[in-house]
């Protein structure tokens, strides 16, 4: 193997270990809830512990991509890592829930940049099917962390002590940067700092920090016609409209919206914020469904959902190692149809349905999305230049965080319209409405992929 093929290897490795670590911190925590606000006496907070993170995650993600863009992979990979590491270790030794929240914070705004400049700097180090193939990798990492996150933060907070699920973040960090931070070599122009679009920044940070806290406050904590609800919405509104203005006149947009124009990278951002609508409603509502209505344990509705985070894997593997041969338009469509009959499975769910009833469906939504992360990402990356390539993968990342985001609460609405008591039979209409709806989202995706120029260029382009 040669010296820049080994230096290569090492800085995957780290990049995947970088990944992984942030992907399972926002699953590890689930099962150390309890724990977490019996030892520091806030109940009542402790939904902010995942709220927090991802809306710092969310505001970041295009922030940082953008900075790579301008400053180069490696220094903005670690400084997200080192946020990464602080916000955990100061996680781990919070005396209250007040300081937990704010270095959750911390935490997020460091995630914001591990997931997107991770996924640049491989587009950057591969071309072709090899990148088709570590990109599949690369996605997987989500599944896993997903699949093993609630067992981890189960097993420390059962025999060490949940502040473990954050301190164990620490070494990970490490190994993580000295991979990367050591093998990574690249060349970057110098870019002045009067480049830097402040303005467009500072605007959509407010736009979209305004949005996700009337969602993730709405209905729970204040109602939604509530005054403070109303004014975040317009808020949001109001500085998105001046963020828009901004993008146009700036030299060097923190989000070109010429992006937003080329269908091979709209419509796969579309794609990935329908798509994490129709994961969310599956993560949140089938634990639902089978510990109320078909009365099992919540142990049991988690190995439920486990058929969905290994098929998600398998298809991310599969489409990156076969979508140049085949075409990534014919994946992301396959995709889009195998969701499509996973949400139809999902609504003919009954009170006397079988637990492979409930995997069967799951499996179908999990391969589906397999088959369409992957050609996503890489679809998006062929199809820009190497000095927008962090911007348009930051892009795509944010899309998901805010199509999740917004199922929950639109989802969330729906529920609540049609649940009045917690009976069993309320709450299976409740969630046959959740399962229509996904339907329907579905039955959009398979329009909008086919807007999806079918030619082979965006697969071939092999951008430097």
């Amino acid at each position: 193997m040669s010296h820049k093929k080994t230096n290569r290897a090492f800085v995957t490795v780290g990049l995947l270990t970088a990944l992984f670590i942030g992907a399972l911190d926002s699953t590890v925590v689930t099962t150390a809830t309890t724990s977490i606000a019996n030892d520091l006496n806030g109940l009542s907070l402790i939904s902010w512990i995942f709220s927090i993170y991802t809306l710092t995650m969310c505001v970041t993600t295009p922030i940082f991509g953008k900075l790579a863009d301008l400053f180069g992979r490696k220094s903005i990979f670690t400084i997200g890592l080192v946020l990464f590491l602080v916000g955990s270790v100061l996680c781990g030794a919070a005396q209250s829930m007040t300081e937990l929240i704010w270095f959750r914070a911390i935490q997020g705004i460091g995630a914001g940049a591990l997931t997107p400049v991770t996924f640049t700097i491989i587009g950057d180090l591969y071309t072709g099917e090899q990148r088709g193939k570590v990109q599949g990798v690369l996605s997987s990492m989500w599944s896993i962390a997903g699949l093993i996150g609630p067992f981890v933060g189960g097993y420390f907070v059962d025999t060490i002590s949940w502040r473990w699920i954050f301190f164990i973040n620490a070494p990970i960090s490490v190994i993580s940067f000295v991979l990367v931070f050591g093998f990574l070599h690249e060349r970057f122009a110098k870019v002045s700092k009067s480049s830097i679009d402040y303005i467009g920044a500072l605007t959509f940070t407010i736009s979209i920090s305004s949005l996700l806290l009337a969602l993730l406050t709405g209905g729970e904590t204040y109602a939604w016609n509530s005054p403070f609800i109303l004014s975040m919405f317009a808020v949001a509104a109001v500085f998105l409209i001046v963020f828009l203005r901004v993008e146009v006149s700036v030299k060097e947009p923190m989000l070109p919206l010429a992006l937003l124009r080329d269908r091979r990278l709209s419509v796969p951002y579309v794609l990935g914020f329908f798509g994490f609508c129709i994961v969310a409603g599956v993560t949140i509502y089938i634990p639902l469904w089978v510990q109320n209505v078909m009365e099992f344990s919540a142990t049991t509705s988690g190995l439920m959902l486990m058929p969905m985070s290994l098929a998600w894997p398998l298809a991310s593997n599969l489409s990156g190692r076969y979508m140049f041969r085949i075409g990534s338009k014919k994946f992301m469509m396959l995709g889009t149809v195998l969701v499509l009959g996973g949400a139809a499975w999902l609504a003919t769910l009954n009170t006397g349905s079988t637990s492979w009833h409930v995997i069967g469906a799951v499996v179908l939504v999990g391969f589906g999305m397999g088959c369409i992360s992957t050609p996503a990402i890489v679809t998006i990356q062929n199809s820009v230049a190497g000095n927008m390539r962090g911007v348009a993968t930051s892009t795509n990342s944010l899309m998901g965080t805010l199509g999740q985001t917004v199922a929950v609460a639109v989802f969330g609405m729906l529920f609540n319209s049609v649940v009045v008591e917690n009976t069993p039979t309320q709450m299976a209409d409740g969630m046959h409405m959740i399962f229509i709806l996904m339907i329907a989202i579905a039955i959009v995706k398979i329009g909008v992929v086919n807007w999806l120029p079918s030619s082979k260029k965006a697969e071939e382009i092999q951008a430097s």
